[in-house]
C-alpha cells in the first residue's frame, strides 16, 4: 500500500466499545447529577475488568523488570487516548523513581504535537507505525506495549509488527478480544470494559483501565527491582523543597532515624535517596552505600543487606 495505509480488519461499528450502553439511554436528557451518578457506577466496572486481566498484568510486569534489569527499555506506542495515557506513565516513571529519560519511553501517532492537539489521520498511517517504531531501534533487550482500545488501530498495529520483527518482547493492551493488535504482540492484556457511556468515547471506561493497568505494569516492575523499600519510593530524586521534605519523611518511616538525622543523613548522601536509606538502615558511610546500591544494581532492599556488618 504505496500510502501506508490499511483499512481496518473488521468492521469497527462491530466493537463491544463501540456498542450504544443501554443504561445511558437518554443521557441528554438527564439533570447533572443523574449524568454523574451513571458515569460513576460504570467507573465502578472498570476495575473487575482489570481484575480478570490480572495474571497477564503479573507476566507483563515480570517482563518489563527482566528487562530494564539488563539495561533494555520499556515502550508504550499508541495513539489518540491512548498514546497519551502511555506519554503519561513514561514522563511520570523518571521522577517518581529517579530513571534515565531513555528508560521509559512512548511513541504517539502524530508525534508530540499530538498529546495536545488531535491528530486523527495519523492514527491510519502504517508506515508512518513502522518508521516511529524504527526510529527507537528496538532490540532483543526491550519491551513495547501497544496500546489501543480498539486493537485495531493500524499505527499501532505496524509499530508491533516491526518489534516483534527485530524479536523485541511485545505486548498489546486493548478492551477487544482477538483483535489485530493481539494477533501481532506476543501476547495480550485484555481488559472487557464494554460500552461507554458515550458511545465509542474511549477516554472513559477505557481510558480508566489502561491507566490502571499501565499504573500496575510500571509500578509493580520498579518494585521487583528494589526501586520501592516496602511501600515508599526510596528512589525518588528530592529537587525541590516539597521533595526533600517528602524524602526526609521516607527516611524516618524506612530507618526509624530521627528528624534531624535523617535530614542530615540526606544532605551527607548528596541528596540520593536511596544511598541516604543504605546509610541509615546498614550504619555505613556514603561510600559503602554507594557500592552496595552498585552491586545490588540499585536493589535498596538488597543493598542493605549487602552493606550491613556481619
Amino acid at each position: 500500500m504505496r500510502t501506508g495505509k490499511r483499512k481496518a480488519a473488521h468492521d469497527v461499528r462491530r466493537l463491544r466499545t463501540e456498542q450504544p450502553n443501554d443504561g445511558a439511554a437518554n443521557l441528554d436528557q438527564k439533570s447533572a447529577i443523574e449524568i454523574a451518578r451513571l458515569i460513576n457506577a460504570e467507573d465502578a466496572t472498570v476495575a473487575t475488568a482489570v481484575r480478570r486481566a490480572l495474571p497477564h498484568i503479573a507476566r507483563a510486569i515480570d517482563l518489563v523488570a527482566a528487562a530494564l534489569r539488563q539495561g533494555g527499555r520499556l515502550i508504550y506506542v499508541g495513539a489518540g487516548t491512548s498514546g497519551r495515557i502511555g506519554a503519561l506513565d513514561a514522563a511520570e516513571c523518571v521522577p517518581t523513581f529517579n530513571l534515565a529519560t531513555r528508560t521509559v519511553q512512548f511513541i504517539i501517532a502524530g508525534g508530540p504535537k499530538a498529546l495536545g492537539s488531535p491528530s486523527e489521520s495519523s492514527e491510519d498511517d502504517m508506515k508512518l507505525g513502522r518508521d516511529e517504531m524504527a526510529r527507537r531501534k528496538p532490540g532483543k533487550g526491550d519491551v513495547v506495549v501497544g496500546i489501543a482500545s480498539s486493537g485495531r488501530t493500524p499505527f499501532t498495529v505496524a509499530a508491533i509488527e516491526y518489534a516483534r520483527r527485530r524479536g523485541t518482547k511485545t505486548i498489546a493492551l486493548t478492551c477487544n478480544r482477538n483483535s489485530p493488535l493481539e494477533q501481532a504482540a506476543g501476547f495480550a492484556i485484555v481488559t472487557d470494559v464494554g460500552p461507554e457511556i458515550i458511545a465509542g468515547s474511549s477516554r472513559m471506561k477505557a481510558g480508566t483501565a489502561h491507566k490502571m493497568v499501565l499504573n500496575m505494569i510500571s509500578t509493580g516492575a520498579m518494585t521487583r527491582l528494589g526501586y520501592v523499600y516496602g511501600n515508599l519510593m526510596v528512589n525518588v530524586s528530592p529537587r525541590n523543597e516539597k521533595l526533600i521534605q517528602r524524602v526526609v519523611g521516607i527516611l524516618e518511616r524506612a530507618t526509624g532515624a530521627d528528624h534531624e538525622t535523617a535530614r542530615r543523613t540526606l544532605a551527607a548522601s548528596s541528596n540520593r535517596t536511596p544511598v541516604a536509606v543504605v546509610m541509615l538502615a546498614a550504619g555505613v558511610s556514603r561510600a559503602q552505600a554507594a557500592a552496595a546500591l552498585k552491586k545490588s544494581r540499585g536493589h535498596v532492599r538488597l543493598a542493605i543487606a549487602i552493606a550491613t556488618p556481619q
